[in-house]
């Protein structure tokens, strides 16, 4: 079964396959040494740990393309890839899925927000109209070159139009062939329990650590029904607090240790980036 099969059976088991996300192939080799079994390529992470600025369409196609290929290389579990609004119109997004699905792709989200797009949990969003967003789906869909490549259609409409208008655009999504839906900054409980008995498509939930919508554990929102739950920025969030800490011991104590508890050791380091296969290689070509 390659990764794309493994994540179809996965996402449709809906019984919320728990995904963080990565923004560079170190993050996402340390996910898959903790036994994730897939992957999800943040366009934020990717904007702010690459660039340093905020999540307010700012990357572009060849950043994400590049960190897709990059990541591709450093693991083999299956990868869900942010690509915003597709980085333009319907002809603009045929350019992107055959881009992304090229860089190894399993899954590429797209959503309808009207161009620069912002984080998700940001004020003030607009979206495009339904039957634009409708046709960047229908485009999508059509230009995979393997049909195993799954389409996810996010709506950001809930925040800018309410919630009765995001499940209908949801539903206009799924009915353009997209294979996931992910409707964006629910702000209720009750919301977020009401998706899976609403729409028929598997679709995932988005906890934002510090966002607009309730947490849920990942057992429950399995229990009801989600085919993914995703940590887009836990693993950034977490790097963020580590580097900060072991930084501000630095800063005051001038010096850190290993010992200390706040960092990585030296060795487990070299594990993770796969020195002793290197090594191997170096031993079997000197």
């Amino acid at each position: 079964m390659n990764t794309k099969q493994t994540l179809k059976t996965l996402v449709e088991a809906r019984s919320g396959l728990l995904v963080p996300g990565a923004f560079n192939a170190l993050s996402a080799k340390v996910i898959a040494d903790l036994g994730f079994q897939a992957i999800y390529i943040t366009g934020a992470g990717v904007t702010n740990m690459w660039f340093g600025i905020p999540d307010q369409g700012f990357m572009g196609l060849a950043e994400i393309a590049d960190h897709t290929a990059r990541i591709r290389d450093a693991v083999d579990v299956p990868l869900i890839v942010d690509a915003d609004t597709g980085f333009g119109n319907a002809l603009n997004v045929v350019h992107t899925v055959r881009t992304l699905e090229r860089a190894g792709a399993d899954c590429i989200q797209l959503e309808d927000q009207v161009a620069p797009k912002r984080c998700g949990h940001f004020n003030g969003k607009e979206v495009i109209g339904t039957d634009e967003a409708v046709s960047k789906i229908k485009a999508a869909v059509d230009a995979r070159r393997d049909s195993g490549l799954m389409i996810m259609a996010r709506t950001d409409a809930a925040a800018a139009l309410g919630f009765e208008a995001a499940v209908e655009r949801a539903q206009r999504f799924a009915e353009a062939g997209a294979d996931i839906l992910f409707v964006e900054a629910v702000t209720k409980a009750e919301e977020v329990c009401a998706l899976p008995q609403r729409l028929k498509q598997p679709q995932l939930m988005n906890m934002v650590i510090g966002g607009k919508t309730p947490i849920f554990n990942a057992e429950q929102l399995g229990e009801l029904g989600f085919g993914i739950v995703l940590y887009a920025n836990a693993a950034l969030q977490g790097a963020i607090a580590g580097m900060q800490k072991a930084l501000t011991a630095l800063r005051d104590d001038k010096e850190v240790q290993e010992s200390s508890g706040l960092v990585t050791p030296f060795a487990e380091r070299q594990r993770l980036v796969g020195k002793p296969e290197w090594d191997a290689l170096e031993a079997r070509y000197a």
